[in-house]
């Protein structure tokens, strides 16, 4: 039995995107990106997969070294859209109450008050989620896939929207607890940064001279709001997938789970274990996103293809001896879909 065969599920069917509705999508992510570009230098993978998350109100985990602009980034995001930004900077002793919220005694009315945690926001930032504990990264990442809390036994709904940027410093292992596979999978895209070029650095020190990133600088107003953000969320929900596509999307992710069959013996026996249903979700959910980007009201292949190693890239899990031999995911996904025709 084969992917195609599996009859997979498509969204229910809606009234198709306007012409005016798709004008007010591009108007709107013209407006947040302009926003971004002010404030954040190159960095276009970034903008792009934040873009996707706000549109699908999923999560994203970055990779990278200290000093990319990822705070900024998420920052100057939540200014765009008029949002709450709060960021967590994660250490070994926080505690998942430090997160969520807890109940504070009352000395003059003898009762518990509850404290939220900065978890209710519309966007989070957990700079270097792998250095909390197994217990506190749990914490938050089950409000991140249950979108509420609960604190003294009562139910708190979180914000919408609400997005999580997580962080993780590859070149410090001392001290960290790494994200379990499970727990990775919750996060609908991974992107990996690298350094500025040369002429984006020259460019990120003249800003620094002229004051861009002063706190008593004004940000110019984008005109963008949350009832924007709620709009474009729900005209991804009725960007038009064709069932091919969806077919597409299916196969790629059961090579993932047999690669053997489909991709060099020596490369496959470096992959372990293969992607998850919520693979293919996220992948229909982001690329639909990514056709609103580009100012489009339906999927393409090349969406799909465009977002193979930010959908993948975590959720593919390879042997140690991949890690011995130096390959890394984006090559395994690569041949994964070079072994798939497209539709």
């Amino acid at each position: 039995m084969t992917a195609a065969d599996a009859a997979p599920v498509t969204a229910a069917d809606a009234a198709p995107v306007s012409a005016a509705e798709l004008e007010r999508a591009g108007e709107v992510v013209a407006r947040v990106s302009k926003a971004f570009a002010a404030k954040v230098v190159g960095q276009e993978g970034l903008r792009e997969s934040l873009l996707i998350a706000l549109i699908t109100g999923g999560h994203v985990l970055l990779e990278s070294v200290p000093g990319l602009a990822k705070t900024t980034a998420a920052q100057t995001l939540a200014q765009a859209v008029d949002a709450s930004f709060r960021r967590i900077q994660c250490t070994p002793d926080l505690l998942p109450s430090d997160i969520t919220g807890t109940q504070i005694y009352d000395a003059q009315s003898s009762t518990f008050v509850t404290q939220l945690g900065p978890v209710h926001s519309n966007f989070v930032l957990l700079d270097e989620i792998n250095r909390s504990s197994a217990k506190t990264q749990s914490a938050m990442l089950e409000a991140m896939q249950e979108q509420q809390t609960s604190i003294g036994g009562t139910v708190y709904k979180l914000p919408k929207p609400f997005l999580v940027l997580a962080t993780q410093n590859p070149i410090e292992q001392e001290g960290t607890y790494q994200l379990p596979e499970a727990q990775l999978d919750r996060f609908l895209l991974k992107e990996i940064l690298d350094y500025p070029s040369p002429a984006e650095e020259a460019e990120i020190i003249r800003r620094i001279e002229t004051g861009v990133y002063d706190d008593n600088s004004v940000a110019e107003s984008t005109g963008v709001h949350l009832d924007d953000v709620t709009f474009l969320q729900d005209l991804a929900k009725r960007v038009y997938i064709d069932q091919s596509i969806v077919n597409y999307i299916v196969q790629v992710i059961y090579v993932t789970r047999h690669p053997h069959g489909y991709i060099p013996g020596t490369m496959a026996d470096y992959v372990q274990f293969g992607a998850s249903p919520r693979a293919s979700i996220a992948f229909t959910r982001a690329a639909r996103a990514l056709a609103i980007l580009n100012g489009r009201d339906y999927v393409i292949p090349e969406d799909v293809k465009h977002l193979r190693h930010s959908v993948l890239r975590h959720r593919l899990i390879l042997g140690y001896e991949a890690a011995a031999d130096e390959v890394r995911p984006e090559t395994i996904i690569d041949a994964i879909f070079g072994a798939v025709q497209t539709p």
